[in-house]
């Protein structure tokens, strides 16, 4: 792993917004997009999950500097749940990073500097009113719409949860994202620390992502949909260990 990529600095920002669809897939279908020493966090034996998260972020730069060295950017994240057990043998809880998009040029040339996301430049529209958010690409190929209607919501159809508790344990982000390096052995741990955590359930009116579509997931599930705004956000400096196999 290259220096530079391995997040030698903390990072902080603030999350204007950030909205996440959790698509339930059977399992097997993700067991060979994560990497050995991860494993899928799974629900009811039966389903694991792939997070798509849009996030409006303000003022992203190195703790510290002043808020005029921050970078306002769109961000979309397609991610998997998983598990890692650390040396000291403690199981964490995060995400896999299959692919990151920004609406900012410069963000995709220095995400891709700095970390391991994968970050590719797109043409990602972010409209978010009182009632409702509409997310649109046409490189991405994006089509969303979610009602912010204070009414009660009910869980997508066929959510594998009986209930929005239940299903908030899988709301992302996670704490922590891992990268893998094949070669060396040696996993990359970021962890994210923030405040005021406090996913809202929404109503998903729909949600045509191609990115989802493309991998061609059989028995794909929308299975929740949460926000949150006004989120301090922080990322620690990366932490790298020899994966004990």
């Amino acid at each position: 792993m290259l220096t530079l990529k391995n997040h030698p600095f903390v990072v902080q920002a603030f999350f204007e917004s950030s909205l996440v669809l959790t698509f339930a897939v059977p399992k097997n279908k993700l067991e060979n997009l994560i990497p050995e020493c991860l494993e899928l966090d799974v629900f009811d034996k039966t389903w694991a999950f792939i997070a798509v998260a849009f996030v409006q972020t303000k003022n992203l730069r190195p703790k510290g500097f002043p808020e005029f060295f921050g970078n306002d950017f769109f961000l979309a994240g397609f991610r998997i749940f998983v598990r890692y057990t650390n040396n000291q043998g403690k199981r964490l809880r995060g995400l896999y990073i299959l692919k990151s998009e920004t609406n900012k040029m410069k963000m995709s040339i220095l995400g891709n500097i700095f970390t391991h996301y994968k970050y590719t430049h797109t043409d990602i529209k972010f409209q978010h009113s009182t009632e409702k958010i509409i997310i649109l690409s046409k490189k991405s190929n994006l089509d969303i719409e979610i009602s912010l209607s204070d009414s009660t919501i009910d869980l997508p159809i066929n959510s594998p949860f009986k209930d929005w508790k239940e299903a908030k344990r899988f709301s992302g982000p996670l704490p922590f994202t891992f990268t893998y390096n094949k070669k060396t052995k040696k996993v990359l741990i970021i962890e994210g620390v923030r405040k005021d955590w406090i996913p809202k359930p929404v109503e998903v009116i729909r949600s045509n992502i191609e990115f989802i579509n493309q991998q061609a997931f059989n028995g794909i599930i929308l299975a929740n949909a949460f926000i949150l705004e006004n989120i301090p956000y922080l990322w620690e400096k990366g932490k790298i260990e020899l994966w004990k196999d």
